[in-house]
């Protein structure tokens, strides 16, 4: 009986790109949400807390905005919904991966460099050397030496890529303590996303599992973040407490949470700066925040989420790593996959690192960021198509 041994190529110690220097914040990736605001922050008192009311106002839209807006909002059925808009969202990344696979199935058996072809492709598609190698070495373990087709592997390849995603695909439970708010800290980069994702996040909590919510305005250095957050709150109906431009981060925080617990808010929401470019400072001021909440209460925060960016590709690997050494990082959002070739990297952060990944985003509607889930985003990733 004939043998066959694929040999696997060492790519581990491949060079990571080094993480390049950040552009000014694109935190307002929210078409919906760029209203001319040319008061300055400084205007405002020091503390103001926007009332919850039932309907929540939104900023002046056109009437051609509004009928765009409705109708993307309505586009939640199963088919041309959600689904649709995550095929759609990865047609990016997909397009890329299949085909590879296309070119791949010419060569009619898996051989061992078909083998190697295919674990190129996995790497272009950013699932990283770790990754690609551990699928590919499962997928070569019944299929070396057999005739292959194009079906056949986007299968095998769902199946690998939902192994790896099943176990971390975990959606966000709030807990509300019986004295206080549940406290979320919210991180990641300028640029990442991070003040949409916590306005989308409030909307679904807020409307959607009838949750009350505060706001913190913890990015007290960029004026941008601040108003944008105001929008938000207005937008979703939820509190907002903020603070003038250049305040301590700490502070805000801390008499957010004091707020949130006299009115017996169910959840606070506490956005943060992300400057990398000063790593040391970054570090001292969210540790300093947390250090601040935990004189309340030595749980807080209980949920730390760390918003990444999926157009930055590897280097989301080396925004995971230096987070951690900052806070401890309880679950990850995923943001921009519908502008992004890159959407293997979510594989590769889940093998690697093993945080849960709570929702993705692709789109730029207030319903476009929803639950991770496994098969949905494997399946869609290789191209399947159900």
């Amino acid at each position: 009986m004939s043998m066959f041994f694929w040999k696997k190529k060492k790519k581990n110690d491949a060079p990571r790109e080094e993480e390049p220097a950040l552009e000014p914040s694109t935190d307002n990736d929210d078409p919906a949400l760029t209203p001319e605001i040319e008061h300055e922050v400084n205007d405002e008192p020091d503390v103001e807390i926007l009332e919850e009311i039932d309907e929540a106002p939104v900023p002046a839209h056109t009437p051609i905005a509004d009928e765009k807006e409705q109708e993307e909002l309505a586009d939640d059925s199963e088919e041309g919904g959600w689904l649709s808009r995550l095929t759609s969202g990865l047609s990016k990344s997909t397009k890329k991966m299949t085909q590879g696979i296309t070119d791949l199935v010419t060569k009619k058996k898996l051989d061992e460099e078909a083998l190697e072809e295919l674990e190129d492709i996995l790497i272009a598609a950013d699932l990283g050397p770790q990754t690609a190698m551990k699928i590919v070495e499962d997928f070569s373990k019944t299929r070396f030496g057999k005739d292959i087709a194009e079906d056949e592997i986007k299968e095998a390849l769902s199946e690998g890529i939902t192994a790896i995603l099943d176990p971390v695909a975990k959606p966000l439970e709030i807990k509300k303590p019986a004295n206080g708010p549940f406290v979320i800290l919210v991180c990641g980069v300028n640029g990442a996303g991070k003040t949409t994702t916590i306005g989308k996040l409030a909307y679904q909590l807020h409307y959607q599992q009838k949750y009350s919510v505060m706001m913190a305005a913890g990015d007290t250095f960029r004026a941008a973040a601040v108003e944008q957050l105001e929008i938000w709150a207005q937008r979703v109906g939820c509190k907002l407490l903020k603070k003038d431009v250049g305040a301590d981060a700490a502070s805000v925080a801390y008499e957010a949470y004091e707020q949130a617990k006299a009115e017996n808010v169910d959840v606070l929401m506490i956005d943060t700066a992300g400057r990398l470019q000063n790593k040391k400072n970054l570090m001292e001021e969210l540790q300093k925040v947390i250090r601040v909440l935990q004189k309340q209460d030595e749980a807080l925060p209980h949920s730390c989420l760390l918003v990444l960016d999926a157009t930055t590709g590897q280097n989301a690997f080396s925004q995971v790593e230096t987070f951690k050494e900052m806070v401890d990082v309880s679950g990850l959002i995923v943001t921009k996959l519908d502008g992004s070739a890159k959407g293997g990297v979510l594989v590769g952060l889940a093998d690697q690192f093993g945080l849960p990944v709570h929702a993705v985003g692709v789109g730029e509607t207030i319903e476009d960021l929803q639950p991770f889930q496994a098969r949905e985003y494997a399946n869609a990733l290789v191209g399947i198509i159900d």
